[in-house]
């Protein structure tokens, strides 16, 4: 089977690893933390970074550090993984959803000032599969009503809009370092910010709302959203490897679209967009397809794994209402996810290019 997604792993995470298990600092203190906060908030163009123990958390402590609670509103694309709604409804607030951009799949920045009212207190921009939203519109609205904006970059790191790098582009963004994401740390996350007072406070809260100089003394309600040594002794050696990692996805997005190129208007509806302000690191390379479940099939029995779009969020029990959201539920009904990982051979994704088009023919 060739996956949908494989972490790219070698001897430096390995010596790193080991390193830190013979120190016996395994757990949420050891020199790899800092230094993993350090590099990663650098390589974003940003001054401070928080590590933490998922990509989930990582939102919900931005949230509760910015204070956003019951009867606050939060606006977020429907079309996104439900981390993002969920964190909204872990602070009593209401995530209120927007539809899609029919040209490259993020929110639509022009829909968001109908969403507006006067409970908002953040847009969560989500650069979905890899690419970056359209920030300027979004910053400069944010701007205008008085918003935070925090992006939710769990699938595009290092990917930039107008050459600036995601992560930097609002008050804060946040990152997961899950197994399938362009960097591992197996599990873990991370939130980068220039804001000193935010990063400190979410600090704080990730460490049960420790006091620094008091120990046990707890000022307010906070979390165990620690991230460990050994986790962040992954992501310093991955991070070492991540611009090689992008230049990989980037030559494999591109034979994928030249393999398929000539298919667009017909069967296949669409292959993975980039616009010419972005930069796309194509966490998983994506194409439109009218019979996409039936391609799957197909897929599958060639031993090549796939994966669905994300549901829209206003479809799921959750968060399920009436509203219509035309370009989220197109995309979620006909798109694809192909295998995208950094360590797939040019072979297999002729492969695969080759059995999609038997399968259209």
């Amino acid at each position: 089977m060739i996956p949908i997604a494989e972490p790219d792993l070698g001897s430096e995470e390995l010596e790193n690893i080991i390193e830190v298990v013979k120190s016996s600092w395994i757990s949420s203190k050891g020199r790899y933390i800092s230094k993993f906060e350090r590099e990663f908030s650098k390589y974003c163009e940003v001054k401070q970074g928080v590590a933490v123990s998922n990509g989930t958390v990582a939102l919900h402590l931005v949230l509760k550090s910015m204070g956003i609670g019951k009867g606050d509103e939060v606006i977020i694309p429907s079309l996104t993984f439900i981390a993002t709604a969920n964190a909204v409804s872990y602070c009593n607030a209401k995530p209120i959803f927007v539809d899609s951009h029919p040209d490259y799949w993020c929110m639509d920045p022009e829909k968001i000032k109908e969403k507006i009212s006067n409970k908002t207190r953040a847009i969560i921009p989500v650069h979905l599969y890899g690419h970056p939203c359209h920030m300027d519109t979004i910053t400069d609205l944010a701007d205008d009503y008085g918003l935070y904006v925090i992006e939710d970059a769990a699938e595009a790191h290092g990917a930039e809009y107008k050459g600036r790098k995601t992560g930097s582009l609002g008050t804060v963004g946040c990152f997961s370092f899950y197994g399938n994401k362009l960097i591992t740390t197996g599990e873990g996350g991370m939130c980068v910010t220039n804001d000193e007072e935010l990063a400190d406070r979410m600090r704080l809260l990730r460490d049960h709302a420790m006091s620094d100089d008091n120990t046990y003394w707890h000022s307010t309600i906070g979390f165990n959203y620690r991230m460990t040594n050994l986790q962040a002794a992954i992501g310093v050696a991955q991070l070492k490897k991540i611009d090689g990692f992008i230049e990989r996805k980037r030559k494999i997005a591109n034979r994928y679209s030249k393999g398929l190129n000539d298919l667009i208007g017909g069967d296949l509806i669409d292959i993975h967009p980039e616009m010419s302000w972005a930069k796309c690191v194509y966490w998983m390379y994506s194409i439109l397809l009218k019979e996409r479940d039936n391609l799957a099939k197909v897929l599958e029995k060639k031993e090549i794994d796939t994966r669905p779009f994300f549901y829209p969020m206003h479809y799921l029990p959750p968060y399920k209402n009436n509203e219509k959201f035309h370009v989220a539920e197109r995309l979620s009904k006909v798109g694809i996810n192909l295998p995208s990982s950094t360590v797939l051979k040019n072979k297999d994704v002729d492969r695969i290019v080759q059995v999609i088009r038997e399968a259209l023919s």
